[in-house]
């Protein structure tokens, strides 16, 4: 069985939870190919740091002078594709089989969404950019009003719709292709339409390679900024000198923390650090709106709401093609916008790995929304009081901008304004730490299921290879850090998310042909009706009987004997005797029981329960016709004169598709019955292959 046909399938044995090693294994040409690369950028930058950074700084030069424009493009580009298929007929496919439903909370999900897209460098960022614009616009007068408006909302564009974009299309077709159509939890999976199986090849290494790469310098970039900040905060509150000695014991504490966070799983660990976090960052920028003004900060947030949806439109777009501006747009939007990039694959696949099950209206909407306002809110605050101290007169905060060391310095220096600096720039240290811990976990996660070959999309990888990729990404950031040359890493970053720009091209070629599959799928359903209605066999071929035996039926709650019973004395053979029928007619068929895994967030997951099913599988290629008979335990029902207890359980036989589980149940229909529901589902397949549809 392929993982064309079905979600991949346990052994018998899986009823018990299943030994680490059975779960993965080390996909060797990803795994080597990628933690190769990153050793050899590690050394040469720390073995000779003046030739490593002219290097990629004259590289980068080249990207920007070439690509400049296809950065700018192309994150245009994906969120027109994303907010058009959020609004499109395709918003509510789930992400997931058919009868799939969230497996987090709104909340617990809204956390994650934040806490593992954005790292660090946006608690100083907030201050320093919306600072550094207003002194330093691209195209303005600097210190004007209208620069300090500009100036938050270039942070806000840097930070917003834009960059989620990229982040929502990379989490869409991930879960798409992982959860609906049973392939790999992989970038190569969302190539699959394109390449067919080719991606099983030095083309997929490729593309996994480049999304690991990414990720860990992408990672390390924010790491080695927040590190250095941090340090500089615990200077100044704690006297701790900015020195190679405190970053290093920082990393390792963040690295064992983000150890412990990663073995322990995305239902634990990083769920917990990252609600936790996310609730401390709201109460620290409560602190500062209340006891800074108020008044004139919540007017001046509003006001960037407004500014940001007018200005939106010209700025998507803006190369600067008519103005000098030297080197802004290098390192401020081409930068953050290869930063998105090269953090795509990461926090994508982290976002498909939390969000399975919800549709993709829900996903798009959630991806764009809950981040985005929260970036709001910290950078309407913490920007606009930046902004109130500059225009107050504040030239201390002015020269700390100014200054090369502005992005680690700004912040403490806007929070000596405030009263309880040292409770609160505690606080903040901590906020760093963990937002470090979220990006360095649910990063070795990533990396780990990248260079993995797992057992099924709802499997990750084990602790020894995340706890290598946690340790690998500390360790580079570490010896950049030595090396004096975090900006060489920066540039790295830029420089690799050039080739994974291209592939997120590929990404939504993918997700288009494999999406407009499923509206073709939906065409042939109802191309097919008729002949469903028309072409069923008569009452008495179909062993009807009255219809207070189809009540009876409806009212009955069988026990596991009995769903057992059925599965191997009715439907097995009536699914032999449509094979059989098939074959004659020349198309390749097979029928098997199989023991398939619980769907998440059901009793038998949670209680690790094994559920039988019977297959038929005709057809070969890109899109087989898959029926399946799944037996799954289901609450018995408090209606028909009868209560029930929290222990009654009776087991149903629900018809899995191809897409997914279809919502009904076939218990106790006769032989012939469930022929008819098999030729019924068959007819629709032939109608959508009709129709033109293929898919992964």
């Amino acid at each position: 069985m392929t993982a064309i046909d079905t979600p991949p399938t346990p052994s018998a044995d899986a009823a018990g939870p299943p030994e680490d090693q059975k779960d993965w294994t080390l996909d060797k040409p990803v795994f080597l190919t990628a933690a190769a690369i990153t050793l050899a950028v590690t050394v040469w930058c720390v073995a000779w740091p003046d030739h490593a950074y002219s290097t990629l700084e004259s590289v980068v030069g080249w990207v920007s002078t070439w690509f400049g424009w296809y950065y700018v493009a192309l994150t245009t580009s994906v969120l027109l594709f994303v907010l058009g298929l959020g609004f499109s007929r395709f918003g509510r496919v789930r992400l997931g089989p058919e009868h799939s439903r969230p497996e987090f909370s709104t909340g617990a999900w809204a956390a994650m969404l934040f806490a593992a897209g954005i790292g660090t460098d946006l608690i100083f960022y907030a201050v320093y950019e919306p600072a550094f614009q207003y002194l330093n616009p691209p195209a303005i007068e600097g210190g004007t009003t209208e620069a300090a408006r500009e100036g938050t909302v270039w942070t806000l564009f840097h930070y917003g719709l834009s960059g989620w974009g990229m982040y929502s299309l990379m989490g869409m077709a991930l879960a798409y292709f992982a959860y609906r159509q049973g392939l790999p939890l992989a970038v190569r999976s969302a190539l699959y339409p394109i390449f067919g199986t080719k991606v099983n090849g030095p083309i997929g290494t490729t593309a996994d390679t480049a999304a690991i790469l990414g990720t860990i310098f992408g990672v390390a970039t924010s790491l080695g900024i927040g590190v250095v900040s941090l340090n500089v905060g615990l200077e100044i509150v704690f006297g701790l000198s900015v020195g190679l000695p405190v970053q290093i014991g920082l990393v390792v504490l963040a690295i064992a923390i983000a150890t412990l966070s990663a073995v322990t799983g995305v239902d634990r660990g990083i769920k917990l650090i990252s609600q936790f976090n996310v609730l401390l960052a709201i109460v620290l920028a409560a602190y500062v709106l209340v006891t800074g003004r108020t008044a004139h900060l919540l007017n001046s947030l509003v006001q960037n709401v407004g500014d940001y949806v007018t200005m939106f439109p010209g700025m998507t777009n803006r190369t600067f093609a008519y103005t000098d501006t030297g080197d802004w747009m290098s390192y401020w939007t081409l930068f953050f916008w290869a930063w998105w990039i090269a953090w795509a694959a990461f926090v994508g696949m982290f976002l498909a790995r939390i969000s399975r099950g919800r549709t993709i209206r829900q996903f798009v909407a959630g991806a764009m929304i809950i981040p985005f306002s929260y970036i709001v809110m910290w950078i309407g605050i913490f920007g606009n009081a930046a902004l109130d101290e500059l225009r107050s007169g504040n030239t201390d905060l002015a020269d700390v901008v100014n200054d090369a060391s502005g992005p680690d310095t700004a912040l403490w220096s806007l929070l000596q304004q405030y009263p309880g600096f040292t409770f609160v720039a505690g606080a903040f240290i901590l906020i760093g730490l963990l937002f470090y811990v979220t990006s360095a976990d649910s990063g070795a996660l990533v990396m780990a299921n990248l260079s993995s070959r797992l057992k099924s999309a709802n499997h990750d990888a084990g602790p020894s290879l995340r706890i290598f990729w946690a340790v690998a990404t500390g360790a580079l950031t570490l010896a950049i850090l030595a090396a004096g040359n975090i900006y060489a890493l920066q540039y790295a970053t830029v420089i690799i998310g050039l080739p994974f720009a291209f592939v997120m091209i590929g990404v939504m070629w993918g997700l288009w042909k494999a999406l407009s599959a499923e509206g073709h799928l939906a065409d042939s359903r109802r191309g097919a009706m008729p002949g469903v209605l028309s072409g069923r066999s008569t009452p008495s071929e179909r062993e009807r009987g009255s219809w207070q035996s189809r009540l009876r039926r409806s009212m009955d709650f069988p026990d596991q004997r009995r769903a057992d019973t059925y599965l191997s004395e009715t439907a097995v053979p009536a699914l032999e005797d449509v094979a059989g029928e098939l074959r004659e007619q020349g198309v390749e068929v097979v029928v098997e029981s199989v023991v398939a895994e619980p769907e998440p967030g059901t009793e038998s997951a949670d209680e690790g329960v094994a559920e039988p099913a019977v297959v038929l599988r005709a057809g070969v290629g890109e899109r087989p016709f898959v029926y399946r008979l799944q037996r799954t335990r289901a609450a018995t029902p408090s209606y028909g004169g009868r209560m029930s207890r929290g222990d009654d359980w009776y087991f149903r036989l629900e018809v899995h598709l191809r897409e997914g589980g279809q919502g009904y149940d076939v218990m106790g229909y006769s032989r012939v019955q469930l022929i008819d529901d098999v030729l019924d589902q068959y007819e629709r397949h032939l109608e959508f292959l009709r129709l033109g549809g293929s898919t992964v």
